[in-house]
């Protein structure tokens, strides 16, 4: 089966609009992982991203009829702008329907290129659903994102030019997966002229489809898919795609939020150019990797797959990098609440740096401090420093894996509040987009009092908050059937540790 794509990839026509991304060395990292360290740039195409490849690829090789009628897809960024330009290029109308959540600048960059964009629903599913009503209605050409053959086979091309740029050995490719259909084209031709060098998808932990498919040894749907590398948050692999990966790709690396953001400023580090989280997953995969497997002196290339990045997310992922590199561990430390005790503890830590410090007044006896303490990177000396801080008599709580502390109790440590009763959190995800926050507030009507709440807006499609009400014990069922009937997306966070400590009764 993937034989048949070598072909089609080799008559791929991509360069009436597509440039040959070059292969950057990236040498911090390479220095660092005692390996030589490529990037293939699909950050530089004229859309950044590698999806214009395989939408030029297929609309080009619609029937005139097909193109006289136009061309419609449903997407939230990379896909819908290859569409405009491929369409654009080729004088043919097109239709792009997109999620209202869809960042601005992705928005503006369609509408940039000629087509006809339509908001529709809060996430790619509603998206997708009416432009399937418009092909219906007016007999529109639909162009897949990825699970098409002429898609994946303009997608290969990727492949098809690193591997007449890189004629060395090659160890290893990573490769970032959403609906497969890059990682399918790229597999496909890799494999067939060089068997022996490893095809790795690299999927964020909370969108890992590919993943999930080889485990079971077919296509799954997961239940829900993370939020932040929007462009990869697929929840079932593509069928097309499926049927090379489950032959060609080697394996699937897995990595956290955090890890991408440090993966980003790898990327920066290296090329002063910042990639958007999904198009960074390859890096954060080879350093992984790397560790794992304890390799030196091999060639390990990865895509960057994209730079759609919105300018006012940058805050939150330098927010996140130090911890993604693990070169930061967040504490929750009790010393007494006594003059002095603020300096004995800032002697306990045996002069390492301070990277966060929050406190408020609490009661008498204790006191409670959110602080960041920098580490070596790899996490080294997490544990010694826990354990020299136990030695020394405090008791400490280590936070940094924890999700509700990172989002949110670090930009709220104020102290308890010990006139609030029957307190219950929340924590929601909301589409972002104008009035959804007030939309969201409005919805929770006026029973029950809102006794905490915290929001941050982070420039990514679906925003969070963390948010405390009280109610009642007999109460609990009614406000839950409240919750449901708002219909965003909730978890309770009553026990967590962050919140109990630094916030809770």
């Amino acid at each position: 089966m993937p034989q048949r794509y070598i072909k089609k990839i080799l008559d791929a026509r991509v360069y009436d609009v597509a440039v040959e991304s070059p292969i950057t060395h990236a040498r911090i990292l390479s220095r660092r992982f005692n390996n030589t360290i490529l990037l293939k740039r699909e950050d530089l195409q004229p859309v950044f991203s590698f999806k214009l490849r395989g939408a030029y690829n297929k609309i080009r090789q619609l029937s005139e009829e097909e193109k006289e009628r136009g061309v419609i897809s449903a997407s939230a960024g990379n896909h819908a702008q290859g569409v405009a330009l491929a369409a654009h290029r080729l004088g043919i109308k097109a239709t792009i329907v997109m999620p209202q959540t869809t960042p601005e600048i992705k928005v503006n960059s369609v509408r940039g290129h000629g087509a006809k964009v339509v908001l529709k629903g809060d996430a790619f599913d509603e998206a997708s659903a009416y432009a399937q009503e418009l092909v219906a209605k007016k007999g529109l050409t639909y162009i897949p994102p990825y699970d098409d053959e002429e898609v994946i086979a303009g997608q290969g091309t990727v492949a098809m030019e690193m591997l007449w740029q890189h004629t060395q050995p090659l160890h290893a490719v990573f490769i970032p997966v959403g609906g497969g259909g890059l990682i399918a084209g790229m597999a496909a031709y890799i494999k067939y002229l060089r068997p022996e060098v490893k095809v790795i998808g690299v999927e964020p932990e909370d969108s890992n489809c590919l993943q999930a498919a080889l485990k079971a040894g077919k296509r799954v749907v997961l239940d829900e898919v993370g939020i932040f590398a929007d462009g990869v948050a697929v929840r079932q692999i593509g069928k097309h795609p499926w049927e090379i990966c489950r032959s060609c790709v080697d394996e699937v690396i897995t990595v956290t939020t955090d890890e991408i953001c440090a993966a980003i400023k790898d990327v920066f580090d290296d090329t002063r150019s910042i990639a958007e989280p999904a198009g960074a997953l390859a890096v954060a995969g080879i350093k992984k990797y790397a560790q794992r497997e304890a390799i030196e002196g091999v060639n390990l290339i990865g895509v960057i797959s994209g730079a759609n990045m919105n300018f006012d997310r940058l805050r939150y992922v330098s927010e996140r990098t130090e911890i993604g590199e693990e070169r930061e561990a967040i504490l929750a430390v009790t010393i007494p609440e006594r003059p002095g005790s603020f300096k004995m503890f800032i002697k306990a830590l045996h002069k390492r740096n301070i990277t966060e410090f929050n406190y408020r007044y609490s009661d008498q006896q204790d006191a409670r401090i959110f602080v960041g303490v920098q580490i070596q990177a790899g996490g080294l000396g997490r544990e010694e420093l826990v354990k020299e801080l136990n030695d020394t008599g405090y008791t400490v709580l280590d936070l940094t894996d924890n999700d509700v502390a990172k989002q949110h109790i670090r930009h709220m440590v104020g102290g308890h509040a010990p006139a609030v009763v029957n307190e219950r959190v929340f924590q929601f995800e909301f589409p972002e987009r104008p009035g959804a926050l007030m939309k969201f507030l409005m919805s929770l009507g006026t029973r029950w009092n809102i006794s905490m709440f915290h929001y941050r807006n982070h420039g990514a499609a679906y925003s969070r908050v963390l948010m405390g009400a009280q109610v009642e014990d007999d109460e609990l069922e009614e406000f839950q059937g409240m919750l449901a009937r708002i219909g965003f997306r909730y978890e309770e966070m009553t026990d967590d540790p962050a919140y109990r400590l630094f916030l809770g009764n």
